[in-house]
């Protein structure tokens, strides 16, 4: 298994030795957004700087299910199954509703355009939770060069109110987000400026009190070699995050427990399939899956 990496002995029961490491498209220019759709038993990602959203399912294949897809990144689902969506170009979250129309759930806060929301999570209150770092606007790959109006920042919205709020607003960039399986505790990737290392690139950890405030966001994890981009966590606490080398697995308490190597850069996974014990990765322009003796934790 020479794309396996076991850095603690307990990870060789985390891994399957006769699941290969499947290779599932490839041609795209940045995967990011992958997100299961088990009711359509498919899984949706986005091909970012060819604006447009695509498609995958054990009996199809890849196809295109949207395009354009106003540059979308990050997307996840609501409690309601509905697909919100992280948009560089606009801007703004937005969300497809049942009858397919669109529906923009934030754009602007304090009066000010946000800069362009990177990644998005939904908490089993119906609150969405979203990064919003300046990387959308820097150049016209993966959007469109634009002004920030504000800095970079975390947000929290109640989309039942209408209520936006920042809720950690001391990152340089903010980008992958997902909350522990019993949601006392949020992951925030801090990926930097990206252009150079820094020493502020690692995984954050914050509490979360009901009422949706955070406190605490210590370094939680480093990810080397590369920075942090994506991650999601299984049922037991376990981080599976986006690195340069691939995928990284790193327990509760922040210690790296072996990796999934890959050839490319991975910028963004998620869980799936029948028991959600399906790893896909996007390594780059290529799409994987893995299949773990792991279950995602459950979510929208």
């Amino acid at each position: 298994m020479d794309h396996l990496d076991v850095r603690d002995p307990h990870f060789a029961n985390f891994v399957l030795g006769n699941a290969p490491l499947e290779r599932l498209g490839d041609g795209y220019r940045w995967i990011e957004g992958p997100v299961w759709m088990a009711d359509w038993n498919c899984l949706l990602f986005q091909d970012l700087p060819r604006d447009r959203t695509m498609r995958w399912s054990e009996a199809d294949g890849i196809s295109i299910w949207r395009t354009p897809s106003h540059y979308g990144n990050g997307q996840t689902r609501d409690r309601q199954g509905r697909l919100v969506t992280c948009s560089h170009r606009d801007r703004c979250l937005y969300r497809t509703e049942w009858d397919g129309t669109l529906t923009t759930l934030a754009s602007h806060h304090d009066g000010r355009r946000l800069n362009a929301p990177n990644d998005v999570v939904v908490k089993s209150d119906g609150t969405i939770w979203f990064t919003d770092p300046l990387y959308g606007l820097l150049n016209d790959y993966e959007g469109g060069r634009q002004t920030s109006e504000q800095p970079p920042a975390v947000y929290r919205l109640d989309p039942a109110t209408g209520d936006l709020r920042v809720v950690a607003g001391d990152f340089l960039g903010p980008n992958g987000l997902a909350f522990s399986p019993d949601e006392r505790r949020l992951y925030i990737a801090e990926t930097g400026e990206q252009r150079r290392p820094h020493p502020r690139q690692c995984i954050r950890a914050f509490n979360v009190s009901p009422d949706g405030r955070l406190s605490g966001g210590d370094v939680f994890h480093k990810v080397e070699p590369g920075y942090c981009d994506g991650f999601r966590v299984d049922e037991e606490g376990y981080l599976w995050s986006s690195a340069a080398d691939g995928v990284h697995c790193i327990s509760p308490d922040g210690r790296l427990m072996g990796k999934i190597l890959l050839p490319y850069t991975v910028s963004n996974l998620t869980f799936g399939d029948r028991h959600r014990s399906r790893l896909f990765i996007g390594g780059s322009h290529t799409l994987y899956s893995i299949f773990l003796n792991r279950r995602g934790a459950q979510i929208p």
